[in-house]
């Protein structure tokens, strides 16, 4: 009775466990009658029960471990069905032999587990004293045979698991360790997969082909072969879809797979090619996690099933391949993410170097990171002084004063400054005057933070210096043209009394009226060109054109002003349509010369055989509108845009002579001094249209 009570209660730690529950009660044994085998009917009979008293014993002494879900239900039902088996032929010596096959299996999972040999043997030493106390507890008699057979079963399993365990264990770590070394021996996945293909080839002989494909995209691309296949498959280049064939349920399901006499299984057709007439695939997804990383197959042509050993060498390895792929993985993208570090870090101290700009770098404290050499010139001190400190300590005290206001707004507001503009000089006040150009933004992380500012100055000092030089040449410019413009008035004003006077003479030949004539039309087409030029002078010169305002009727403007228009061209038909209320405070003579330049400007361009149509609109009590239209070949689009600019004519050829192209200038210019605007729309079906926009009151510019 010795060896039973020990596996009832002598197992390590766990005394206390069996105190707790009920006392094992005398066994009797005696000779079975014929027919009888107690502890056959008892394994059957109570196997659920036993199982449930072996667990929960099992996490009585160690809590950790969850009270479901143990291995027991992959392998102890078999062990104590087998152990029934044998119980039944209890004369027979080779029945205890039976449930070895169970251990062995229960040993290979739990060393898969990390369990250590004196877990797996308290494992079933528990087992047996479950066992017995269930035997007490049901008050079975057994007789000496079967309780001979129970306590060598048990310990007979103890025994075949932890030599298997040893064995193992001993094989995998070898070639574990092969595993390991060449994984420091490869500096990439690609170096790396075909030795440990090759380390599992050489460990588990009913290996005849290996192979490992990982995930790119949403494809299983084919990375390492080894054995049958392998060169047909590496040769092609193979990859499938990650949802088709084995590989894809492999990936689905997230645990192994076996194919038995694989050569007739359609699930293979997709991945493995028939004709290699394998018997038996075992697959295991990679997986890092829960993220799949791949899929690895091996194969037998030799064997129809792979031995536990097998699957569990197989399954150990493809672990630590998936770690040293996850690494290699990481490794690489860390390399390629700091060799790109280091081009981006060439290229921008090539820039800041060749760069004609000033370019620099502060953190939040406003403290130089970076400068380059243009701007360490323009603030006046060496690269390496900049370095650290703020903006205080390098640049003159104004400057900085207000660059210490301007960066602390970047950095609160977030918002970037452009084309800042400021001038300097040197710390002794000597030398001339710089103009700058700045441009400042802030340094953003990914997150968004801003943590630190960029800027960027420009030297516009030879811009500056241009742009004064323009201005003064303009300014002299438009003062000649104006000079130019009044004093040819006087000239003119005499040719035109003269040919007035000429005009009046009675013994003047019919033809010496018409060369009169001509002197008179002519001399009145250069006056309204000068006119032109000299408003073109003043509003170039700033303030725009004068208008002097008074309470004045756009009708009779208009009326009066076509009616001068027709006496000077009498065989065109002029049209006014005028309603509504015409008043407002205007300058009647700026408003008749918008007149008279848009309807001339009809009547250069327009069709002659139609009319040009004035029209003038009460649009309400605070505008009147005012349109002249005429038909005719439609304005170009592009000429549109430019239609307003000063110099700009709206045709070409013999027309484009008869003015200097200011008249729309200045019209837009009067609509502008009285706070209006003007504007066109030209088609081929409507004609052309001018339109301005003119307010009643006294808005705008007053001179």
């Amino acid at each position: 009775m010795s060896r039973l009570e020990a596996g009832g209660g002598g197992q390590p730690r766990g005394s206390a466990l069996m105190r707790d529950q009920d006392p094992p009660q005398p066994l009797r044994t005696s000779e079975p009658e014929r027919g009888e085998h107690r502890l056959a009917d008892l394994l059957r009979l109570h196997r659920e029960d036993i199982l449930s008293d072996w667990e929960h014993a099992l996490h009585a002494h160690d809590p950790e471990r969850p009270p479901e879900g143990v291995l027991s239900r992959d392998h102890l039902p078999g062990f104590l069905e087998l152990l029934a088996d044998a119980a039944e032929n209890a004369h027979d010596e080779q029945s205890v032999q039976a449930p070895q096959v169970i251990t062995r299996e229960h040993a290979l999972e739990r060393l898969e587990q990390g369990h250590t040999p004196e877990e797996v043997a308290f494992e079933y030493r528990l087992l047996r004293g479950c066992i017995l106390r269930r035997l007490a507890r049901e008050s079975h008699e057994l007789s000496l045979a079967e309780l001979e057979l129970l306590d060598e079963s048990i310990d007979q399993g103890v025994i075949h698991a932890i030599t298997r365990y040893a064995q193992v264990r001993e094989r995998m770590l070898h070639a574990l360790e092969r595993v390991s070394e060449a994984a420091l021996e490869s500096e990439d996945v690609d170096t790396f997969l075909p030795k440990l293909l090759r380390v599992l080839m050489e460990a588990a002989v009913a290996v005849d082909g290996a192979m490992i494909l990982l995930l790119e995209g949403d494809l299983l691309r084919m990375r390492a072969a080894e054995g049958v296949g392998a060169r047909r498959a590496l040769a092609e280049g193979f990859s499938i879809p990650m949802d088709r064939g084995f590989s894809g349920e492999v990936l689905s399901g997230r645990k192994p797979l076996e194919v038995r006499s694989g050569a007739t299984d359609p699930r293979l057709g997709y991945d493995l090619p028939r004709e290699l007439g394998l018997r038996a695939v075992y697959s295991v997804p990679l997986l890092h996690g829960e993220t799949l990383i791949g899929v690895a197959h091996m194969s037998s042509r030799t064997v129809f099933d792979f031995s536990e050993s097998d699957k569990l060498l197989f399954r150990a390895m493809s672990t630590r391949a998936t770690g040293f792929i996850v690494q290699a993985r990481l490794a690489e993208r860390e390399r390629l993410a700091r060799d790109e570090a280091q081009r981006s870090l060439a290229q921008l101290n090539t820039l800041l170097e060749v760069s004609p700009v000033g370019i620099g770098f502060l953190d939040r404290e406003l403290r130089y990171l970076r400068v380059n050499e243009t701007l360490a010139k323009i603030n006046g001190q060496p690269v390496a002084f900049h370095l650290g400190k703020t903006v205080r300590e390098v640049l003159p005290g104004e400057l900085a004063d207000s660059h210490e206001r301007l960066l602390r707004q970047i950095l609160e507001t977030g918002q970037p400054v452009s084309n800042h503009e400021f001038i300097s000089q040197n710390q002794d006040g000597a030398g001339p005057t710089h103009h700058w150009l700045g441009n400042y933004y802030p340094v953003r992380s990914e997150s968004g933070e801003v943590l630190g500012l960029g800027c960027v100055v420009v030297d516009i000092t030879k811009q500056k210096e241009v742009e004064a030089e323009l201005r003064r040449s303009g300014e002299l410019r438009e003062q000649l043209i104006g000079v130019l413009g009044h004093d040819l008035r006087n000239p003119l004003n005499a040719i035109s009394a003269s040919a007035f006077l000429l005009q009046r003479t009675e013994e003047l030949e019919d033809s010496s009226q018409r060369a009169v004539e001509r002197i008179r039309n002519s001399a009145a087409r250069m006056a309204r060109m000068l006119s032109d030029i000299l408003d073109f002078a003043r509003s170039s010169m700033g303030g725009g054109l004068p208008v002097h305002r008074e309470r004045a009727n756009l009708h009779d403007i208009c009326r009066s002003t076509l009616e001068e228009l027709q006496v000077a061209h009498p065989g065109r038909r002029l049209e006014l349509d005028a309603q509504g209320d015409g008043w407002g405070w205007w300058d009647p003579d700026r408003l008749a010369q918008v007149v008279g330049n848009l309807v001339g400007n009809a009547l250069q361009h327009g069709r002659p055989d139609s009319p040009v149509r004035v029209e003038v609109r009460d649009v309400g009590s605070e505008e009147v509108r005012l349109s002249v239209h005429n038909e005719g070949e439609p304005i170009p689009p592009e000429l549109q845009a430019v239609l307003f600019q000063p110099f700009r004519r709206g045709t070409t050829g013999k027309a484009a002579t008869r003015s200097v192209g200011l008249g729309l200038y200045i019209v837009r210019q009067i609509a502008r001094a009285h706070g209006g605007e003007v504007e066109v729309r030209s088609t081929q079906g409507e004609g052309t249209t001018f339109t301005v926009r003119l307010p009643r009151d006294a808005i705008g510019p007053l001179h």
